[in-house]
């Protein structure tokens, strides 16, 4: 996150709330993972506070590049197989079902792939223009964030409900946004514009927006006489 370590530990508290207040209004088990975003967004953003911390000699070099590695794991490794999973849970049967389970493989590999890379090679962060910058030669590949931006926003879109449509293309066009205003802090930025949108979700289980049907119910018409 832009700014200060105070910045994100604001951010992760007020956020981390909003999670819990939207995991408050899940009626379905199946939504569970994907209600349960802005938390785990919000322990990003905590992760991220200590980051600064250490980055400004505040806490030991050791517990900081543990909290780097922490922080890239999950933007860059986690995420990209637990968004499309989420989606995947609450999707019906249907084609798009198909499509967003080939897109959870697609996320299944590029988590382990960029696994690989955070442990065979260093991973580094550096204050830039009131940002962080992070960087990992195993990941930093245009391949890599192209696979990315398939798997979490192409799950997303590909979605039977409206309201995970609309979070995917949100998040979409933040990734653009982003790589324009600020490409060479993506991972940090993105990761907070992709927390603050995730608070609309609050919004939509609390309205019950978005239904989940029972998978395994069976609608069939009313026989005739």
């Amino acid at each position: 996150m832009c700014f200060s370590p105070e910045a994100d530990f604001i951010a992760s508290g007020a956020i981390g709330l909003i999670g819990a207040a939207t995991l408050a209004h899940v009626r379905q088990p199946r939504a569970v993972l994907f209600a349960a975003t802005p938390i785990f967004f919000a322990l990003h953003q905590f992760t991220e506070g200590f980051v600064w911390l250490g980055l400004k000699g505040e806490i030991r070099q050791e517990a900081q590049g543990h909290l780097v590695f922490l922080y890239m794991l999950y933007a860059q490794g986690i995420l990209p197989l637990l968004m499309p999973l989420a989606v995947l849970l609450m999707e019906p049967p249907g084609w798009r079902r198909w499509l967003i389970g080939a897109l959870t493989l697609v996320g299944a590999g590029l988590a382990a792939f960029v696994f690989r890379g955070l442990i065979s090679y260093p991973s580094t962060a550096c204050i830039e223009q009131h940002s962080i910058h992070y960087d990992n030669p195993g990941t930093a590949l245009t391949s890599v964030a192209a696979i990315y931006v398939v798997a979490t926003c192409g799950a997303l879109i590909a979605s039977s409900h409206r309201v995970v449509r609309w979070f995917g293309w949100l998040n979409f066009i933040g990734v653009i946004a982003t790589l324009i205003v600020k490409g060479y802090a993506f991972t940090s930025v993105w990761c907070l514009y992709a927390a603050a949108v995730s608070v609309i979700l609050f919004w939509q289980f609390r309205a019950r927006r978005i239904d989940i049907a029972d998978p395994n119910s069976v609608h069939r018409t009313p026989a005739t006489a």
